[in-house]
């Protein structure tokens, strides 16, 4: 029986491999050298699930996302066992979202179909750019023309669901060329847009070699005039860098947002789980992680209904710590959430935030009724969150 007062549940899975490593990417993602041992993953995967089964309390399964590392390297059959296989552990919402991240240069018509047919429904495609040498900067294996023909694939495949990754704040970016990547993924017509800043990341080649990028002035000019355009072509921002169709907001990542439930399988996923109990003052939540090298991952002998499970931490959030780390998710989207939704998710109650939330409540950076960041709030979220972890 589902447990009524815990909140939403999504599963992410990870798939590590890659065919290059970014040098910007931070994600635990690794080169294969060989094939990759596609049979014997998705029996760790099954296993994965199955010891950490204990943590779904009967609720249903809203969203399951496909990350990596590269997912679209994987066959349309090892997604269709894989997916016939969770539905028989944790049963589906009726409008589940099965979300699949696909490399242009790693996908072909048929594969979409296969997809497709094993019951994925959408898409996140990593364009990042469409201008060669920008890609070719960025470490990307695909070309422009690549990125335009693997979205017309899935098109073609019944792919009617979508997002386009993008990024901006490129080494050499100027504003023109940023709008003109922004034009051309809007001309493809996604659903989605996760369109964001180039960051650069702790133990990534662009952080042991730095690119050189634009000046703040120009970047400032390249966020404000894409804005204008995803505004002007019908695409609403519901946070810091995702836009959407009407009702074509990401439901995986609205749970992430909303400091919903996710267990997470495959080598190095994380998990962020409430430990079930009917008395709302004395939830508790626990993160863990799994082995995060493939190898050792395979290497983990643990059959279908294992003593332990692929976990090598874990910790619960204390309580002290719950109000932080709840509203540094929901201060990410435009319109924030009710300030209901605290108790709700955490247990706690509105005055254990006021050390946080009152200074910033003065200085108009958050609204007085709603946990939401204000106009000006919004355009200073970095400086925001910054506060609220101080």
């Amino acid at each position: 029986m589902a447990d009524l007062s815990l909140p939403a549940l999504s599963l992410y899975v990870h798939i590590p491999w890659c065919v290059k490593k970014c040098p910007y990417c931070d994600f635990n993602s690794h080169t294969s050298d060989a094939d990759i041992p596609e049979q014997a993953y998705l029996e760790k995967l099954k296993s994965d699930l199955a010891a950490d089964l204990i943590f779904a309390h009967g609720r249903i399964l809203q969203s399951i996302f496909f990350g990596g590392g590269t997912p679209s390297l994987m066959s349309g059959e090892f997604y269709a066992d894989l997916i016939a296989y969770i539905s028989s552990c944790i049963p589906f919402d009726p409008n589940i979202e099965i979300t699949l991240e696909a490399n242009p240069g790693t996908t072909e018509a048929e594969r979409f179909i296969g997809y497709r047919k094993a019951g994925i429904n959408r898409l996140s495609i990593g364009v990042q750019s469409f201008n060669t040498k920008h890609l070719q900067r960025l470490g990307r294996i695909h070309s422009g023309d690549d990125a335009k023909q693997a979205i017309e694939q899935a098109k073609q495949a019944g792919f009617t669901n979508f997002n386009i990754d993008l990024m901006h704040g490129l080494e050499g970016q100027t504003v023109d060329e940023a709008m003109s990547d922004l034009r051309q993924a809007i001309e493809l017509n996604p659903t989605h847009l996760s369109w964001y800043q180039l960051t650069i990341e702790q133990n990534t080649e662009y952080f042991r070699h730095p690119p050189l990028l634009p000046e703040d002035e120009a970047l400032w000019d390249i966020q404000q005039s894409g804005i204008e355009i995803l505004r002007e072509t019908g695409f609403s921002q519901y946070e810091v860098s995702a836009f959407s169709r009407e009702n074509k907001q990401a439901k995986h990542n609205l749970n992430y947002w909303t400091f919903g439930d996710y267990i997470g399988i495959g080598a190095g996923a994380h998990s962020k789980v409430t430990i079930s109990s009917m008395n709302i003052d004395s939830k508790r939540i626990l993160r863990y992680r799994k082995t995060r090298m493939p190898n050792d991952y395979l290497r983990s002998r643990y059959n279908l209904q294992p003593a332990a499970s692929y976990r090598i931490g874990e910790e619960y959030i204390e309580p002290e710590e719950l109000g932080v780390e709840f509203l540094m998710n929901v201060l990410r989207l435009n319109q924030g959430v009710d300030e209901s939704l605290l108790l709700k998710r955490t247990g706690l109650l509105m005055s254990a935030l006021e050390p946080q939330l009152g200074e910033l409540r003065r200085l108009g950076l958050i609204e007085k009724s709603r946990l939401a960041t204000t106009a000006k709030g919004h355009l200073f979220l970095n400086s925001v969150l910054e506060k609220i972890m101080s």
